[in-house]
């Protein structure tokens, strides 16, 4: 709900939607594209982009830039941490950085797993911020309605506004259950906690189904043809500034990644 806030809330605001999100889809595709010299320099771009022009505070930003960080980090091992058996030890001599057995099993670090992380570690950071500018400076509705004048199928569109719609009933849903627990001293002890988490699952697929149908009903009473129709009164300016500088960036990008492979 605050990243929702700040998209409705940012410097960047007046800025036409299909300016901002040209600009995130570019620097994405450059980001997918380039190595990790590049990509981190796409970082700290679009860090200042986020931070600096759009001013997203800095700590919601670092703490979504963590978050994500946080879910390729617990990946990365999958990659570069093998096990073989220890009766095939000598099959992953070459190939290793170190490793231990523990009874029948012998863990090591693979080589060619370290060298993959590195790759993806800076190219999701990339893409990840190039994600969150946009997520930060585009209302998910306006985001929607240009995706439709872009071609988009309609009933794709429709069921990206249910999901962004159940998400703050699904929320608002948790934060009841939740409190009503509390004012019970359902969170007193770690036993409690436990048997009141899975009353507030149990009880929160009841309500969420409870939720939609009133949802539905609501909606057919005011006349619901098969498409949903937002209104936006948002006067949008294109700025040319803004414009010349994403240019600029994404060649200076380039640039770099061209210099960078010749060199």
């Amino acid at each position: 709900m605050e990243i929702d806030t700040l998209a409705y809330t940012n410097r960047l605001r007046y800025l036409p939607p299909e300016q901002k999100l040209s600009f995130a889809l570019g620097v994405l595709f450059i980001a997918l594209c380039t190595h990790a010299p590049t990509q981190l320099l796409i970082v700290l771009w679009m860090g200042v982009w986020t931070v600096g022009y759009a001013r997203i505070p800095a700590k919601v930003y670092l703490r979504l830039i963590a978050l994500a960080s946080g879910f390729v980090l617990v990946s990365l091992p999958a990659l570069f941490l093998n096990v073989v058996s220890t009766t095939e030890m000598h099959l992953a001599q070459a190939e290793q950085w170190g490793g231990m057995s523990l009874g029948a099993w012998y863990f090591y670090i693979s080589r060619s797993g370290t060298e993959q992380a590195l790759v993806i570690l800076p190219r999701s950071l990339a893409c990840v911020s190039s994600l969150l500018f946009l997520l930060c400076t585009v209302p998910f509705t306006e985001l929607l309605q240009t995706m439709r004048r872009l071609g988009v199928p309609a009933i794709l569109t429709e069921l990206l506004l249910l999901m962004y719609r159940f998400v703050f009933i699904l929320l608002k849903t948790v934060g009841e259950l939740s409190l009503a627990q509390q004012a019970r001293g359902g969170y007193r002890t770690w036993g409690r906690a436990l048997h009141s988490s899975s009353l507030l699952v149990g009880q929160l697929l009841k309500r969420t189904l409870q939720r939609y149908h009133e949802f539905s009903l609501g909606v057919a009473a005011r006349g619901f043809t098969g498409e949903f129709q937002v209104w936006s009164v948002s006067q949008y300016r294109y700025s040319k500034r803004y414009a010349l500088e994403a240019l600029l960036g994404c060649g200076g990008l380039l640039g770099l990644e061209w210099w960078t492979t010749i060199a």
